[in-house]
């Protein structure tokens, strides 16, 4: 019996000795519970909206305060021209514009009805569906305000629609984000578990002995995993197009390009796991079920980032898939010009420089 518990105290401390998959195993489920619990919502909060409003009378005012007032809409702008609707769609400033039509309360109370346009973004066609149906309830409820007060029959008509993807089809917001969940995982897993496979394995040191430098063993490693994601993309795009009916809107050209930063991203932040683990199974589920779920719950892949709580939203900002995601939806699915991609760009590069510079780093002070 003591030579079983002796057995038995060997392998707890084979466990507890590697400090880091010990971390992994007892803190990835409560961070798991957590993004769960918090960051899988239907609920519409505190969504950007802005308004067109011609008439600018006691009615529309008062739907303007009650929209303010609701703990779903937030009135972010006030547009001064029609031109201004797309435009402030293609920034990504806010997700819903309330459109009012001229000499909305005249019309209202003489001819006893009145027009409202809801128009949305339609590239997540089930989030464009649960605003307009938040924004239609407010606006039923001041219609019934007005039949109370009045005692006659009022009718506001919500003229529904939805930019970039009139169909509502769930393919235009779902390939997007399958884009970033599969070159997340093929780039950042494969990569990590092929570094750390040579370290466990104790080849890493006989391959620094060599006469190529530490910069180019990993290149080597990474090259082979760069090239499977340009042909992963490039089947991704093709099926997306011609089986999902998906069309690329904007140019093919900023598309790869994005993809071809993200992919180096992606690469960039296997490359640090690499050297945060010592083990293959650590770095299978650091760069596995660690980055899935951020990239499926904190990317807008799924769920809208605003209505989560705000600890959370700074959260999704350092995740490199949001800003990959957002950029191919402006890019392909709304066809906008690369100006108005540029701040998912330039946080891209950044984040790239910044993984490349502290992996390379922690590399060479390991190995050294």
């Amino acid at each position: 019996m003591k030579q079983f518990i002796a057995f038995i105290r060997k392998e707890f401390y084979h466990i507890f000795r590697d400090k880091r998959t010990m971390l992994i195993l007892l803190g990835m489920p409560i961070a798991q519970i957590l993004l769960f619990g918090f960051a899988i919502t239907t609920e519409v909060k505190d969504t950007q909206v802005a308004v067109f409003d011609p008439s600018k009378d006691i009615s529309t005012q008062h739907i303007k305060e009650q929209f303010q007032a609701s703990e779903y809409f937030s009135i972010a702008e006030e547009l001064q021209s029609p031109e201004q609707i797309n435009d402030i769609f293609k920034y990504g400033n806010v997700n819903l514009v309330i459109v009012f039509g001229e000499n909305f309360a005249e019309n209202l109370l003489h001819h006893g009805e009145a027009t409202v346009q809801l128009i949305t973004d339609g590239t997540d066609p089930n989030q464009a569906s649960l605003l307009t149906g938040y924004a239609s309830g407010i606006l039923g409820s001041y219609q019934q305000e007005l039949m109370n007060q009045y005692k006659i029959p009022f009718q506001i008509s919500p003229e529904i629609k939805m930019l970039y993807n009139p169909q509502g089809k769930s393919a235009y917001n779902f390939v997007p984000g399958v884009m970033g969940l599969i070159l997340t995982l093929i780039c950042a897993m494969m990569t990590s578990i092929a570094i750390v496979r040579e370290k466990e394995t104790g080849t890493m040191e006989i391959l620094l002995c060599s006469p190529l430098k530490p910069l180019y063993i990993i290149l080597a490693k990474a090259v082979p995993y760069f090239t499977l994601s340009i042909a992963n993309l490039t089947t991704i795009l093709l099926l997306s197009v011609f089986v999902l009916e998906v069309p690329i809107a904007g140019s093919l050209f900023w598309l790869i390009f994005v993809s071809l930063l993200f992919i180096f991203t992606a690469l960039a932040l296997g490359l640090l796991i690499s050297t945060l683990v010592n083990s293959q199974i650590a770095a299978m589920l650091a760069s596995g079920m660690g980055l899935m779920m951020p990239v499926m719950l904190l990317s807008e892949m799924m769920f809208p980032i605003e209505s989560m709580p705000q600890p959370l939203q700074w959260i999704s900002a350092i995740v490199p898939a949001r800003w990959y995601i957002e950029a191919v939806k402006k890019v392909m699915i709304q066809g906008v010009e690369i100006q108005f991609v540029l701040k998912e760009i330039g946080v891209l590069v950044v984040m790239a420089g910044i993984l490349i510079v502290i992996s390379l780093k922690k590399f060479k002070t390991r190995l050294s």
